[in-house]
């Protein structure tokens, strides 16, 4: 599903170069909109936007709830860009495909990638509505050799073997944490470790107790892969779950979750999201060298 589907650094750059081309904008700081928060987008001054199916080497995206654009824009004085939409394994693209905007970005000079998902809950103390900021992850797919790193490497984008240790900055974590207080909206604001699972199915009961039974405080279809890809090539990464469901654990409980149920907690908790992510990228430190190509 991922050695034979190699894309050479050649594609990455041709993508890179087109879209730099096409745009004025030099994003330093890329954000990836999970289901329903594409609203992310809106806030973005100065805009030019391009669909996928208009962008040379993109994928499309097919679900319900990412419109498939990718929007360049300023935010608080920093140049950004937003996927309005990401891609996904269950939909049948290779996770190089998935990937492949990070490295883009990376070439285009993004020096952060902030990373945002719908979630199920599985922790107790986590409800829909809440915000979890990703401390860690685990990353179903990639311990069973479904990884996008895999195939020849790519020595201009980072090493073979990536330490994932750190991949999530603490220092970004800890400023959203204290952002969070200053918003006002602190008791639906904690950290918490995300894991990711194939999809496009939702948990069986024994699935949820055994990932709650391994420390996973929230489970969703995406976002490992894009930290994998983000940090193997130096970027810094912030990632956060907006919890739109509780994951059924009992046998006894009747609820069920749906697709249309995670866009409608999207939607009604979207400015507070909004809000905290702005002002993250507002006092979040950037280097204002022009770094484009530099580090690739």
């Amino acid at each position: 599903m991922h050695s034979k589907d190699h894309i050479s650094h050649e594609d990455y750059q041709k993508t890179a170069d087109w879209l730099m081309s096409q745009t004025k904008h030099r994003p330093q700081v890329a954000i990836i909109c999970g289901s329903g928060l594409g609203m992310l987008a809106d806030t973005l001054k100065c805009q030019d936007s391009f669909a996928y199916a208009d962008i040379p080497g993109f994928p499309q995206s097919t679900v319900q709830g990412h419109a498939g654009r990718l929007v360049f824009g300023e935010l608080k004085g920093k140049a950004c860009v937003c996927m309005q939409g990401r891609f996904h394994m269950y939909e049948g693209h290779p996770l190089l495909k998935t990937t492949f905007p990070v490295r883009v970005f990376k070439l285009m000079g993004v020096e952060t990638l902030i990373v945002t998902n719908a979630a199920g809950s599985l922790a107790d103390g986590l409800r829909p509505g809440d915000i979890m900021i990703i401390k860690d992850h685990v990353n179903f797919p990639g311990l069973v050799g479904l990884n996008p790193l895999c195939g020849p490497n790519d020595d201009k984008f980072g090493p073979r073997f990536p330490a994932m240790s750190g991949c999530y900055d603490k220092g970004l974590r800890c400023l959203a944490m204290e952002i969070s207080k200053q918003l006002g909206v602190a008791g639906l604001v904690q950290e918490g470790v995300y894991a990711m699972v194939g999809g496009p199915n939702f948990e069986t009961i024994a699935e949820a107790r055994l990932l709650h039974r391994l420390g996973v405080d929230a489970v969703g279809m995406s976002t490992a892969p894009e930290v994998v890809v983000a940090t193997h090539c130096g970027l810094r990464v912030f990632g956060l779950s907006l919890i739109t469901n509780k994951v059924v654990k009992s046998y006894e409980d009747t609820d069920s979750v749906n697709h249309e149920g995670v866009l409608e907690v999207g939607r009604l908790r979207s400015q507070t999201v909004q809000q905290l992510v702005t002002e993250l990228i507002s006092r979040m430190e950037i280097n204002n060298n022009d770094n484009t190509n530099n580090a690739v």
